[in-house]
């Protein structure tokens, strides 16, 4: 087996460590001669850990999908590069219904009532909020449980039904492009100019950990957006959006 102690600690150090742990125990589990293994969902992050251990254990494919095109929270699947078989992500979208004069329920209304489920978030992928309903993609594992139990959100009633992937409606999401000249390519110039907020509040919100670079917690306000090459960023900041830079020299 490959020496993955100071993969451990270098995850460890960015706050993933525990995730690190679970993801490589799986791979592991196929270098042993399982055919693949299925991680719970996670943040595309999920993916840097994946690549990094794939380096470590080159006989190992890696597969990712969140149930449809450009969702945001995968599963990320370790495979036996000489598995012929299809590989069973493990995720079934749901349909939640409820009174559409109830408009102002949201994402995080529904996502509190699925945990007050006592189902860790790992098992649930992306939440895609409509008029009188969301789609929701979930652990094959918990799907019998959530239709069952998922009554209500908040004191609102609700229905849960199946659905098949090939019926989910991809989320809208709505972009604004922002042109700008910065100073320097410094997280909190870079970002503030994004999301047009004070440099001052942006340096709060990275001080209290609520931006990510590439899903990932901000190391600082000071952090470079590299460029050289083509890099895309993106940062989420609750209530604020999500932003993207790219660079091509």
């Amino acid at each position: 087996m490959a020496d993955t102690s100071k993969l451990i600690r270098y995850f460890e150090a960015s706050g993933s460590g525990e995730e690190a742990r679970r993801m490589l125990d799986l791979a592991e589990q196929v270098v042993k001669g399982k055919p693949y293994r299925v991680c719970d969902f996670t943040s595309p992050a999920g993916l840097v850990i994946a690549d990094a251990i794939k380096a470590a254990y080159p006989e190992l494919l890696v597969q990712s999908y969140g149930g449809y095109e450009g969702a945001e929270r995968i599963r990320i699947a370790f495979v036996d590069s000489h598995f012929q078989g299809t590989v069973d992500m493990g995720i079934i979208p749901l349909k939640v219904s409820w009174d559409p004069r109830f408009r102002l329920l949201n994402h995080r209304d529904v996502l509190g009532s699925l945990m007050g489920l006592g189902i860790d978030r790992s098992k649930f992928g992306d939440i895609i909020m409509g008029q009188g309903g969301a789609q929701i993609l979930v652990d094959s594992a918990v799907a019998d449980f959530v239709v069952q139990n998922f009554t209500k959100i908040a004191m609102v009633a609700v229905s849960v039904t199946p659905m098949e992937l090939d019926e989910i409606a991809p989320k809208e999401e709505k972009i604004k492009e922002v042109r700008t000249t910065v100073a320097s390519l410094r997280l909190d110039a870079v970002a503030s100019s994004g999301f047009s907020v004070s440099r001052t509040k942006l340096v709060s919100a990275v001080n209290a950990g609520l931006l990510q670079v590439n899903w990932q917690p901000a190391k600082g306000p000071s952090q470079e957006v590299k460029e050289g090459g083509y890099h895309l960023y993106a940062w989420s900041w609750p209530n604020e959006g999500r932003g993207y830079y790219g660079h091509i020299p």
